[in-house]
């Protein structure tokens, strides 16, 4: 059988060891038919193949994001001002105002990545947007995505006023008179959300397109696309079935992990589970939340803060109303994302995923925890004792100053703070995604911070006991997300008889300074065997056998 295409090179990542050997790859139709030295792949070379020769830049399996929402992340890249990198909340309304200016066309101002900590200054309010915006509605997401800033235009248009009332698990927040300031918390962002992230089926489609152009060019191969409040909501099955016509008509050149919500409603889900099931589109399992966030004091903590001592955060859900929706589902044999930041939502979690084994039967349940940001030491052998796969964003750990968890938990919490390397176990694969659009897509950011541990500032190495390798961190975005989705038999490494989901990176990775990873790119992506992305340079090193 002669191949399609061989792929070689000095530095070949299969990800069954630690690190880039000599070799070469050969691909028939969409599955890799043989691995080996460029001399045992000879036989497998025909008339017809074609042959890449990339000297010493790394070849690899494709990333696997492991928590992204893709559609909010698509619409706030391509259409919306970025914050993120702003240092003070009047730097953030010049964006907002020259943004505004050049985009007339737009019913309402969309932005994300504003962090008032790191500007070091209180909350903003709706005053101050008015003054730059007034006749428009703004709606600005925080950098964490829980809460949100919105002026007085986009409060009249969506009726909330000094009557409204919070919604569960949500805040309106008000100044000593009762008006609303424009900071809306956790749920009550949907009240505004609903109206404000409403799009057309050809804005749906237009920004699929570029979301699958942009995890090409960044060599993401497949994701987890999980339900997020207030906006799969409005959206969920008609994104679902959007993804399905792309697939349908083999224009899906990213692999789509759906989870959709967790709720009372099992037999929506059974239907999604059985619709969704295809190489390319597989509804995987179900997600709710647990908590917030440590930064608006949401996250659920075993102990009260410490700059706020009369809260330990709260669970998003009734706990009975949690832990009946999890039992029934994991009966049914759903597997079970939580996202859990609070060291008291980890053990809440736990308790569960725990009580659901021993109701339930034991069984390769998978479920997962998305973030761990505090965890309480006792309960990292319970994680890998139950088989619980750690999803992580090593990025988020300088997504904001480092003192927006120091100042708010105890001295005693800080070593379990953002934890990596402790979470791994011989069986258990840590999980590497991005939160997207929390953080950008670019998959070597995270790699970058998992193996330095940088904090906001860039000086600073935090819990360093707590890097892992390159190798480590490689495998955690490949193998490690292809287990968190029950398919570390088709992707995630290199071997004979797997999909071929592979990348090009523009360097021996191995060989880079740690300082320089953020600026690795990929050169080649390849999705079930065709080349969904190649740089200019990739043309000089093709041949035919």
């Amino acid at each position: 059988m002669f191949a399609d295409k061989v792929l070689s090179s000095q530095s070949v990542f299969t990800g069954l060891d630690d690190v880039a050997k000599p070799g070469a790859i050969a691909i028939k139709d969409n599955k890799i038919i043989a691995t080996g030295s460029l001399e045992e792949i000879q036989s497998f070379i025909g008339p017809n193949t074609k042959e890449y020769d990339f000297g010493d830049q790394t070849i690899m399996s494709g990333f696997h994001d492991s928590h992204i929402h893709l559609m909010l992340g698509a619409l706030l890249t391509h259409g919306s001002v970025d914050l993120s990198s702003t240092s003070s909340s009047r730097e953030a309304l010049e964006k907002i105002m020259l943004f505004a200016n050049e985009n007339e066309e737009k019913d309402w101002i969309i932005g994300f990545g504003w962090d008032h900590l790191s500007w070091g200054e209180e909350f903003p309010d709706r005053s101050m947007l008015d003054r730059v915006i007034g006749e428009r509605p703004v709606f600005l997401f925080h950098a964490e995505f829980h809460y949100t800033w919105v002026n007085s235009k986009a409060l009249e248009i969506t009726g909330i006023t000094s009557r409204t009332k919070n919604p569960p698990n949500g805040e309106i927040q008000k100044n000593e008179k009762g008006d609303p300031t424009g900071i809306l918390i956790e749920t009550a962002t949907s009240l505004v959300a609903d109206t404000a992230l409403t799009m057309s089926e050809k804005e749906q489609e237009e920004l699929l397109e570029l979301f699958l152009k942009d995890a090409a060019k960044l060599g993401i191969t497949s994701v987890n696309d999980l339900y997020i409040n207030s906006f799969e909501q409005m959206h969920g099955e008609t994104l679902f079935n959007l993804f399905k016509k792309f697939d349908e008509r083999n224009r899906l050149s990213t692999r789509i992990h759906l989870y959709s919500v967790l709720d009372d409603n099992l037999e929506e889900a059974k239907r999604l589970r059985k619709k969704f099931n295809t190489g390319k589109l597989k509804h995987t399992g179900l997600k709710q939340f647990i908590d917030g966030v440590v930064t608006s004091h949401t996250a659920y903590m075993l102990d009260p803060y410490t700059d706020k001592n009369d809260t330990k955060g709260s669970t998003a859900l009734p706990k009975d109303v949690i832990k009946k929706y999890t039992l029934e589902a994991d009966k049914e044999g759903f597997q079970i994302r939580f996202h859990a930041i609070g060291d008291g939502a980890i053990n809440f979690s736990l308790d569960i995923f725990e009580e659901a084994k021993r109701i339930n039967g034991d069984r390769d349940s998978r479920h997962a925890l998305e973030h761990i940001e505090v965890i309480d030491p006792k309960d990292i052998a319970r994680l890998k004792r139950l088989g619980v796969v750690p999803s992580i964003q090593p990025s988020h750990l300088a997504l904001m100053p480092i003192e927006s968890h120091t100042d708010r938990v105890g001295k005693e919490k800080h070593p379990y703070i953002y934890p990596c390397k402790s979470l791994q176990g011989e069986e258990i694969k840590l999980s590497f995604g991005t939160d997207f659009p929390v953080t950008i897509l670019d998959p070597m950011l995270e790699i970058y911070y998992a193996v330095t541990r940088k904090d906001y500032t860039g000086e600073y190495v935090w819990n360093p006991e707590e890097k892992i390798s390159l190798s480590e961190a490689l495998k955690a975005y490949t193998s490690g997300s292809a287990y968190s989705v029950f398919r570390e038999d088709e992707l995630g490494t290199l071997e004979k008889g797997k999909l071929a989901d592979i990348i090009v990176l523009d360097k021996n990775i191995f060989q880079a300074n740690p300082e320089n990873i953020p600026n690795t790119k990929v050169i080649l992506t390849m999705v079930d065997g065709d080349i969904i992305f190649m740089a200019n340079e990739v043309d000089r090193s093709i041949t035919t056998g």
